[in-house]
């Protein structure tokens, strides 16, 4: 008989890359929330246990996880006694610089890998760290119409890579706009916000790869 799913677990299967945040991950509340819950899960704590630890509501920490609320430094103290580490490695995530690569069509750097057949032809558009064991990867194909609504970035875990088939578009990652085209990439980490800013030529169609390593 299969195990129960935990709390954590189901909020794992239910996670959406796409998931349209308010808050992008400049903010600092979102930035802190998502190290403790990050901090939290690698020692294997559940939110109960935490609360029970720190004597805070299982409400507020999942108000303080999700950048609902501003803690206070009494709480964030609290926080880093429970699990451990300094109260400095919360803002980690708020510190870090988000990168991108922007690789125009036919720039990419031609290379040869393991399994490479005649005229088969390899370019590699970009790079932001090696792979490893439990990292999920998921592809999807984006069309935009003019009846495609606007809505605010996205903010979530992992690299992205989309590759435009189609159309233009202006596309925002945390505080540069990059102008893509047919058979331009756009490689970046995930943690900042990004999203299609100006809708420049329609239909627009473009493949979105996401890679994000599972949580346990």
């Amino acid at each position: 008989m299969a195990q129960a799913e935990t709390t954590d677990e189901k909020a794992i299967l239910s996670q959406d890359p796409h998931k349209v945040r308010d808050i992008g991950e400049k903010n600092l509340e979102t930035a802190i929330g998502r190290e403790i819950r990050a901090l939290r899960l690698q020692q294997g704590i559940t939110i109960a246990e935490l609360s029970a630890l720190t004597g805070l509501s299982i409400s507020m920490l999942s108000k303080i996880e999700n950048g609902a609320t501003s803690p206070s430094l009494t709480t964030l103290q609290s926080l880093a006694d429970a699990l451990s580490t300094p109260i400095t490695s919360f803002f980690r995530r708020y510190e870090e610089t988000r990168n991108a690569v922007h690789t125009k069509a036919g720039e990419g750097v031609e290379t040869e890998r393991a399994g490479t057949r005649a005229g088969h032809q390899y370019n590699l558009l970009g790079h932001l760290g090696a792979n490893a064991s439990g990292v999920v990867v998921e592809p999807y194909l984006i069309t935009l119409t003019e009846e495609s609504d606007r809505f605010p970035t996205f903010q979530h875990d992992g690299i992205e890579m989309l590759y435009m088939l189609e159309g233009e578009v202006d596309y925002r990652h945390g505080d540069s706009i990059y102008a893509l085209k047919p058979g331009d990439t756009l490689f970046f980490d995930a943690d900042a916000p990004h999203g299609p800013e100006v809708l420049v030529k329609l239909p627009a169609k473009y493949l979105s790869i996401i890679s994000y390593r599972q949580t346990s």
